[in-house]
């Protein structure tokens, strides 16, 4: 049977054994997926273990230190110096990023080209501003004060790869302009402070596509708001399933259908859902 894991820590409650194990049933493939706590000191000491599986996903906080490890690099994991998915092929270790396959997958019919606003530039935050100044966005990217030196940098690192690139950005609270799309890659709305929105109700009046990388709650209050206007809004467990989908294509070519895949989203949700009900 075909070994697969997910490394990090710590590894608290995890989908993504749900998540895979469900994809590798709609192959027809017989697998098995655990998940590999390793603390940072004894990463270099598990390679023999992972070079004996078919393949793993890695998560914080080793998607940079995994790289030193693996023996060769996917031009997606060298855009963000950064792996989630290592594929063993025939005994070469190719490290990839699949977090950026899922963004864009999920949001693949929003207007990524128009305005675009951005709230966060965190890890999540910046390779989100990259794909979408890659599909030609006009992009604000929408912060909290003590984010700016953070910002300034990602603004001038994107500039030297992206000499065109259209990015700006400004304290999110200063922000009264209207954007087609509106993208929270921040905290602000997770699980259990359900009570928060990243923008006003003026910013979410004033756009048509939402997408929120949070997915507990599977509805955040920013999502909500958006759906109640007949707005197109997702959450982040579209992009958590589709990263995944990934990641089988390059194990091992394996394709699925747009129903299987939303029905993988729609049961994570429902199960996200009940474990909130209990808690």
């Amino acid at each position: 049977m075909e070994q697969y894991t997910l490394i990090g820590h710590p590894l608290g409650h995890s989908m993504s054994p749900f998540i895979h194990e469900r994809l590798f049933a709609m192959a027809g493939r017989e697998a098995s997926y655990t998940l590999t706590d390793i603390a940072p000191e004894h990463l270099e000491g598990k390679e023999p273990y992972l070079r004996s599986l078919q393949g793993f996903n890695i998560t914080i906080p080793h998607k940079m230190a995994i790289i030193p490890i693996v023996d060769e690099l996917d031009e997606s994991a060298k855009r963000y110096n950064s792996v989630n998915c290592v594929a063993n092929q025939n005994g070469k270790l190719i490290g990839y990023n699949t977090d950026c396959d899922g963004f864009t997958m999920s949001v693949k019919e929003y207007p990524m080209d128009g305005k675009v606003l951005l709230i966060g530039c965190g890890g999540v935050g910046r390779m989100i501003a990259t794909e979408a100044l890659r599909h030609g966005a006009n992009l604000t990217i929408g912060i909290i004060p003590q984010d700016k030196e953070l910002v300034e940098a990602f603004i001038q690192e994107a500039k030297q790869t992206m000499p065109e690139a259209k990015v700006t950005y400004a304290v999110t609270a200063d922000i009264h302009d209207k954007f087609d799309v509106i993208i929270n890659a921040s905290p602000v709305g997770m699980f259990p402070k359900v009570d928060a929105c990243p923008v006003s109700d003026e910013l979410i009046d004033g756009a048509n596509y939402f997408f929120d990388v949070i997915y507990n709650p599977t509805k955040t209050l920013f999502l909500r708001k958006a759906l109640a206007q007949g707005k197109v809004a997702k959450g982040g467990a579209a992009m958590l399933v589709l990263q995944a989908v990934r990641a089988h294509e390059i194990w091992n070519g394996d394709s699925y259908t747009d129903k299987q895949i939303e029905s993988i989203i729609c049961d994570m949700e429902e199960r996200i859902d009940e474990q909130n009900q209990t808690k």
